[in-house]
């Protein structure tokens, strides 16, 4: 396994990460199996362990705290909270009162003190970031939260924490987790310059694209388990009707072909193309099975050559995403939402 500075945290943490959305009722739900999962990926190197509040509802979590009983000194271990996380309205977003709620009930599901991380899921239009981040400043001085993170903020945004953060002498935050795949790039527009210009790590996302970059859907029906088939919400991202999953068969076909002339797998190839990025710190896995995790884990040491580099950027230009309607991440308001770009009438 290999390793990274964490921007410039002074915190090390393995290329790769174990991401923990996948145990408990979202995918695995037989608690032993998940937790032999996560000291396999420790055994083998792995130093950080990212988790979420929304994750099965809290389940992941006390999965990851009980898998953690006597390691935790040796974890890099995050959380994040923003979803909702019941009926009453104040149960969710970023404000003060939420965030403090929020991060006592994922310390006490974990079994520990303090997160090395502790993030804003997503953003929060409808919450000032001084309100956010002082909460977050808060619990940074009372021991808590050691490092400020936010997710799949755009780079103004971005630009925008550490300008409100200087501006009233708050904990600025120091590490961004946006989603990155050979099949949704536009985070290399702006995103990840901005990381590297703030000192920020970037632990990544969704490296394997919900599935696409492992090769399981292609011309034929997608398998019994996929998330295709379990979540129904993300349905239309694999609806063969629609031009740009017609767009990511054909591209799964030619980058198939590029993995095999690299001798590796598609999936593989598809990590170590998101561990190339310079501003990348680690690249979260997000495995369901054992099977998975022993799979993925074979990328730990690939390096791509120039020539597989540039034959990806021929078939998926930097900069793109091959479904922009429905790319992962976060979409603005004023974009999902006809009514705010338009004058009352």
């Amino acid at each position: 396994m290999q390793f990274d500075r964490l921007g410039t945290t002074g915190v090390t943490v393995s290329r790769y990460a174990l991401g923990a959305m996948s145990f408990g009722a979202l995918g695995n739900t037989d608690h032993d199996d998940c937790i032999r999962i996560i000291h396999a990926a420790l055994d083998a190197g792995v130093n950080l362990v990212d988790t979420a509040d929304i994750y099965s509802g809290g389940e992941s979590e006390v999965i990851v705290g009980k898998a953690l009983a006597g390691r935790r000194d040796d974890v890099v271990l995050s959380s994040k909270c923003f979803w909702p996380m019941g009926a009453d309205p104040n149960h969710r977003g970023g404000s003060r009162r939420w965030i403090v709620r929020a991060v006592e009930a994922s310390l006490e599901r974990l079994g520990t003190d303090r997160l090395d991380i502790y993030y804003l899921h997503k953003p929060d239009p409808g919450t000032d970031l001084e309100e956010s981040l002082g909460a977050l400043s808060d619990l940074v001085h009372q021991g808590k939260v050691l490092t400020v993170g936010i997710s799949t903020f755009p780079g103004s945004w971005i630009t925008e924490t550490q300008w409100v953060a200087s501006r009233a002498s708050l904990v600025r935050p120091r590490v961004e987790q946006p989603p990155y795949s050979i099949f949704s790039r536009t985070v290399e527009r702006d995103v990840l310059p901005a990381c590297e210009r703030h000192g920020m790590g970037s632990l990544v996302w969704g490296p394997l694209d919900s599935g696409w970059l492992t090769g399981k859907y292609r011309a034929g029906a997608a398998p019994d388990g996929s998330r295709a088939t379990r979540w129904e919400r993300t349905s239309i991202q694999f609806d063969k009707s629609r031009a740009p999953v017609q767009r990511k068969l054909a591209l799964v076909e030619d980058l198939t072909q590029l993995a095999d002339d690299a001798g590796c797998s598609l999936a593989h190839l598809a990590l170590a193309f998101c561990a190339e990025h310079p501003a990348v710190s680690s690249v979260i896995l997000g495995p369901r099975t054992m099977e998975q995790l022993i799979d993925l884990l074979g990328a730990a040491d690939l390096r791509l050559d120039r020539d597989t580099l540039d034959g990806i950027d021929a078939l998926v230009p930097p900069g793109l995403d091959v479904d922009p309607e429905y790319s992962q991440g976060w979409t603005p308001p004023w974009i999902a939402d006809a009514s705010l770009r338009r004058r009352p009438r």
